[in-house]
């Protein structure tokens, strides 16, 4: 019986050439084949690191059809590697389906991870990193960008975009409009590359810096939006107040409230607050 292959999902520099891991060199040489997004940037890609493997064309369009003939290759027995244009594969690029039919088939996937833009954005960006929220691209249509944006407006983590050149003027203008000039923001171009740049300073003024040099508009993007400040917890749930109040019988406010935050979720400064509010103190007579 035919053992069955792997598909290697690898990640490809996203603009230095010299970012590709050895792992990846060593995958992309050694696999059967390789499913590229564009054969021609790919194939650029492999002859400049001497590799010659040969390509299969997977992308948006034909992703859906090519499913079924890659995933027989693979419980053939071929070892097969799924790249992107730049960057890791399946961060708003295709491939999802081959990885999911795969899976589902009960054959190994396994990642060779390296560049993300997603992640050499945030790393540089200045913002909280603990929590964000990646939206990949947002509507090319106005009304439906700024529908999205609005029900982005009260998001309290990082936010984290991908535009195009064409595109992202547009897309700052639409945030300031709905988040306000005020928010900060950065905005990272053409990240490892000759001309990269990386951008921050309220949305208002980000808008005015890209309208000032057209050059400034030009190539990749990834826009990074400080979330929104989380409103003022003054209203504490029926629940954690029960479970202070039965806390407040035993112990004194500062722990009851404490322990009170671990267990219902609630902040802590907002709990020790009503139970200084709602616990009657020793008259000083």
């Amino acid at each position: 019986m035919t053992a069955t292959g792997t598909l290697y999902v690898v990640a490809t520099p996203i603009g230095n050439r010299a970012d590709i891991t050895r792992r990846a060199q060593e995958v992309l040489a050694t696999v059967d084949r390789i499913l590229a997004e564009d054969t021609r940037h790919s194939g650029a890609l492999l002859a400049g690191l001497g590799i010659g493997t040969p390509l299969l064309s997977l992308h948006e369009h034909n992703e859906a059809a090519q499913t079924e003939a890659i995933v027989a290759r693979l419980l053939g027995g071929e070892h097969l590697a799924l790249v992107s244009d730049a960057g890791t594969p399946l961060i708003s690029d295709p491939g999802f389906r081959v990885v999911r039919a795969a899976r589902q088939a009960g054959i190994p996937v396994v990642p060779v991870p390296g560049a993300s833009a997603l992640i050499a954005a945030l790393s540089v960006a200045g913002l909280p990193t603990d929590r964000f929220v990646f939206e990949g691209f947002l509507p090319a249509k106005a009304p439906a960008r700024r529908a999205r944006l609005q029900g982005l407006v009260a998001e309290t983590r990082t936010l984290v975009f991908y535009e195009s050149s064409h595109r992202i003027q547009a897309c700052i203008d639409d945030l300031v409009e709905i988040f306000g000039p005020a928010r900060h923001a950065v905005i990272a171009r053409e990240l490892t590359k000759v001309f990269e740049q990386i951008q921050g300073g309220p949305l208002g003024e980000l808008g005015a810096w890209l309208a000032a040099d057209p050059n400034r508009s030009r190539g990749e993007f990834v826009v990074l939006v400080q979330g929104a400040e989380p409103p003022a917890d003054t209203d504490i749930a029926p629940e954690a107040q029960r479970v202070l109040s039965l806390l407040l019988r035993e112990l004194p406010v500062k722990q009851a409230a404490a322990l009170a935050a671990g267990i219902t979720g609630a902040r802590r400064n907002a709990l020790y607050q009503w139970a200084l509010e709602h616990t009657q103190q020793p008259s000083k007579g």
